[in-house]
């Protein structure tokens, strides 16, 4: 960074961190991206991101970042704040529009009421007879503390591991690197695994107790 750089990819904390000892400076920066931009506001980020984006903004200048802003899903809240930063004639891009079909048409999907002391004997039975002893599967629980027990209980037979903010991320990408390799077949995850993966052919997404 002291050399000049291009592109600067950080963390609003840690951006934050060297604008305050001065070790960068914005003034001059052409372009703002914020990716997962509803996250980066929605969870604690929004004051930091508004610390940063202030040091490089002048109020009602034209000559202020062109700021782009990318997200999964943009509820209203999210353009309201957005048009603090961007240009009052800013396009916005949907690639989902108006349709209602918002998942591929090549996924089935299926939802089953079952008692929440049965739910880790019917994902076991779910799991095995969609995805078998080789497909792949991810389930989806709301904790970390469920993640871990659905990954402990006997009743998924299969190979299983658990992926969550606890587990460091040194680990986290072992798992996922394992996963991916076909070392085991079932991940258990919050939601943590549930933005930025690419993990190709898995046959299976079971939402346990889906994260709120």
């Amino acid at each position: 960074m002291r050399s000049g750089i291009d592109i600067l990819v950080g963390t609003p904390g840690r951006i934050k961190d060297h604008l305050q000892n001065g070790k960068l400076d914005l003034t001059k920066v052409k372009h703002v991206v914020l990716d997962e931009v509803d996250q980066m506001l929605d969870m604690g980020f929004a004051e930091q991101v508004e610390d940063i984006l202030r040091v490089a903004y002048k109020k009602d200048s034209e000559d202020n970042p062109q700021t782009l802003l990318f997200s999964a899903t943009c509820p209203h809240w999210v353009y309201d704040v957005a048009k603090k930063y961007m240009k009052s004639r800013y396009e916005q891009i949907d690639l989902i529009g108006k349709r209602t079909q918002k998942a591929a048409t090549t996924v089935e999907h299926l939802a089953i009421e079952c008692h929440w002391s049965q739910r880790a004997a019917v994902t076991g039975d779910v799991i095995q007879v969609y995805s078998g002893s080789h497909g792949r599967t991810i389930v989806f629980c709301e904790t970390k503390k469920e993640a871990n027990e659905l990954a402990l209980n006997t009743s998924i037979k299969q190979d299983c591991q658990s992926l969550h903010g606890d587990i460091p991320q040194k680990q986290r990408e072992i798992t996922l690197k394992g996963f991916r390799n076909g070392s085991f077949k079932v991940l258990v995850a919050t939601n943590v695994a549930a933005r930025g993966l690419d993990i190709p052919e898995v046959d299976l997404v079971v939402q346990s107790s889906p994260p709120k």
